[in-house]
């Protein structure tokens, strides 16, 4: 992988180019301050203060046993003990209240490469939406994923010369609440063809899904087709699409190939000795029975930032599980 392979995927050069086929999204160029105060570990967690009283979540999440380390006592002068004050970043807040009210009032946040999944915990509604630049602070900050792209993300090149990009950005994205998870779908590119499609969220069975499936894959080879292929400048890369309830797809994302992008249901091996045979022949993977769900791959962890490499505790894991399914499916009880 190079390093122009994976600055490729970045939302802010592609969403450009492709936002006719996209959903409505607005970027902006955060500031230095700003990254310096997601990467900050020191201290307690403080929220920026907001310019607006109704926007405001409390500023400092509260955590007892941290107290007694930030406690002044009566008296003392040494201003080295009082906290810090929060941040505060108006510009900032100010460009974003008036985005997400362009975009409907809800949406969900991204920086260059990824969102913040691992943080829906966080979040009142258990998800990324976010109504306000507070709940997007929130998020942001209670991340620990966003690190791989403040720290990490060219950590695979093999022409890595530099540790992060020289500008970040903050993608606001339209909330749809009534997306169907079982409709979004990742699709696998080696030289410039289409190998391999797999359903994106593996931790349940949709019968439906099965059902539908010749018709999905007419669905995606021509929206590759027509709209995607020659105009990605990589050879090999992964994207990520939606389909809607009258068959338009709409695309998600752009991943680089390999290294920290998740397979999902197929393996990087089998996908290499795909792109090494002749035929262009396109495998769509499904869950298409219990057998096949995937619960181990329900995690707080952002689905495109694990370390799968040889040796990692994710690639191990993902070996036991697919030797645990080849047994269930071999089971003479498995269809009962």
């Amino acid at each position: 992988m190079k390093e122009e392979e994976v600055n490729r995927c970045q939302i802010q050069e592609w969403y450009p180019r492709f936002k006719s086929d996209s959903i409505k999204t607005m970027i902006h160029e955060l500031p230095e301050s700003f990254i310096e105060y997601l990467i900050d570990d020191n201290g307690p967690f403080l929220l920026p203060l907001s310019i607006d009283d109704n926007d405001a979540l409390p500023n400092r999440i509260h955590k007892p046993e941290e107290e007694e380390d930030f406690e002044v006592s009566e008296g003392s002068e040494d201003e080295s003990e009082q906290p810090a004050p929060p941040p505060s970043f108006p510009e900032l807040e100010m460009k974003i209240k008036e985005s997400i009210k362009a975009l409907g009032g809800s949406i969900f946040p991204k920086l260059n490469w990824s969102a913040p999944k691992d943080a829906a915990w966080i979040s009142s509604t258990g998800n990324l939406c976010c109504n306000s630049f507070s709940e997007v602070a929130i998020l942001l900050r209670a991340s620990d994923s966003l690190v791989h792209d403040l720290c990490h993300v060219y950590d695979s090149c093999s022409d890595k010369t530099v540790s992060r990009p020289p500008k970040f950005f903050l993608a606001l994205r339209k909330w749809y609440s009534s997306l169907r998870p079982e409709m979004e779908f990742r699709c696998f590119v080696r030289n410039g063809i289409l190998l391999g499609v797999s359903q994106r969220e593996v931790t349940g069975f949709y019968p439906a899904l099965v059902e539908k499936k010749d018709e999905l894959i007419t669905i995606i080879q021509r929206f590759f087709i027509c709209k995607v292929k020659g105009k990605f400048e990589s050879e090999s890369y992964t994207f990520d699409i939606y389909v809607t309830k009258d068959d338009r797809v709409k695309l998600l994302d752009f991943n680089p190939w390999g290294a920290f992008t998740l397979p999902l249901l197929f393996t990087w091996e089998e996908l290499e000795v795909d792109s090494n045979e002749e035929g262009d022949h396109l495998e769509f993977r499904l869950v298409e029975s219990q057998c096949g769900v995937r619960p181990g791959l329900k995690t707080a962890v952002p689905y495109d930032y694990l370390d799968t490499s040889p040796g990692s505790g994710w690639n191990e894991f993902l070996k036991k599980a697919d030797e645990e399914l080849g047994q269930q499916i071999r089971s003479p009880q498995a269809g009962a």
